[in-house]
């Protein structure tokens, strides 16, 4: 099995925590998003991962070797490709192309899943779909009655299907997916100047490829500041049963209130932690009232009533803040 992450993307919506790093890298319960989404494919791969194609900018070669070491983890290899321009979804995963070989799965790297089936690599192909309130803000899949997908809707304005489709593929058969893809870009077949992959799945789909839908139990979306503060809530109780406090944190006259995550070297001294929280390594909290936030490394906050909030590497916080969104290597009094 191979896997394909597209993740070239320049996070807008969760500056100003991308200035400084990839969106993907953005820990969630103590973990970066992209790891958390490896480690939930292998869960459910039930067979061994033999690469992992990343498809980034030009994030440098810190964040390479940390994606790299994020395969290995999950005893894969790991192979870093480029997409130096914003051509679509199909263009990226094309980027990719050395890994396009064999079992499949593409995952975009800002949407995690829980999930508790085994995926079935006899089938054609699998897009991984939740049941969702408001179909109109997606992109949905139509079912019929035998259970496979015969069509796509992009946001649709009238009910066709509430099949919101999560950023998650598997193919069975890699080389016809590339096919597909470098048909798209040779016939510079774009929509609203993109390569989209949905133009390939229908294509594939027209040919005789049977495409099933592959439900999840909760989709949980990075996409801005306040769902990654929301999917770390989650994650935190998905896992409350793991240690989650590393053995050389130290806790001075502070409550700590499950679910909480704290990092290696950290420091926790008159304070009350959670629930809800994660806490990166070498920071440093004292004097405050922390919950539902994501606090980074190697930052320092003295004096803070936190809550549904994100804060960055290398910051020096004081505050009296409810709500905050505070990026990298600031210090902040208010």
């Amino acid at each position: 099995m191979n896997i394909i992450i597209p993740m070239a993307g320049m996070g807008k919506r969760m500056r100003p925590h991308t200035l400084s790093i990839p969106k993907p890298l953005i820990p969630i319960a103590g973990k970066p998003i992209v790891q958390r989404l490896v480690e939930d494919i292998a869960q459910v791969c039930g067979t061994p991962i033999d690469e992992i194609a990343f498809v980034i900018g030009d994030f440098g070669e810190e964040v390479e070797q940390r994606l790299l070491a994020i395969a290995e983890s999950v005893g894969a290899k790991g192979r870093i490709c480029y997409q130096h321009e914003p051509l679509g979804t199909a263009h990226a995963i094309l980027c990719g192309a050395e890994s396009l070989k064999g079992n499949v799965i593409v995952a975009y790297a800002d949407t995690l899943f829980r999930a508790d089936f085994k995926l079935e690599t006899d089938q054609d192909a699998i897009i991984w779909v939740q049941a969702v309130e408001d179909p109109s803000a997606f992109g949905v899949a139509q079912v019929n009655e035998a259970g496979e997908i015969i069509g796509f809707v992009e946001k649709p304005q009238t009910f066709v299907s509430d099949l919101a489709i999560i950023g998650i593929y598997y193919f069975k058969d890699g080389e016809n997916l590339r096919n597909e893809l470098q048909y798209l870009v040779d016939n510079n077949i774009k929509v609203s100047g993109e390569f989209q992959l949905t133009d390939a799945i229908e294509n594939m789909r027209r040919k005789g490829l049977k495409f099933v839908p592959g439900q999840v139990q909760e989709w949980l979306d990075c996409g801005n500041k306040q769902a990654t503060v929301e999917t770390n809530r989650r994650y935190l109780e998905f896992v409350r049963d793991q240690n989650l406090i590393h053995e050389s944190v130290k806790l001075i006259n502070s409550v700590v209130i499950p679910p909480v995550f704290v990092g290696e070297n950290a420091v926790i001294e008159n304070t009350v932690l959670g629930p809800h929280v994660s806490v990166g390594k070498k920071t440093s909290v004292k004097d405050s009232v922390i919950r539902n936030s994501i606090v980074q490394e190697n930052t320092v906050i003295e004096s803070v009533n936190l809550e549904n909030s994100m804060v960055g590497n290398f910051v020096h916080l004081t505050s009296k803040a409810a709500d905050l969104s505070v990026g990298d290597y600031n210090s902040i009094t208010v």
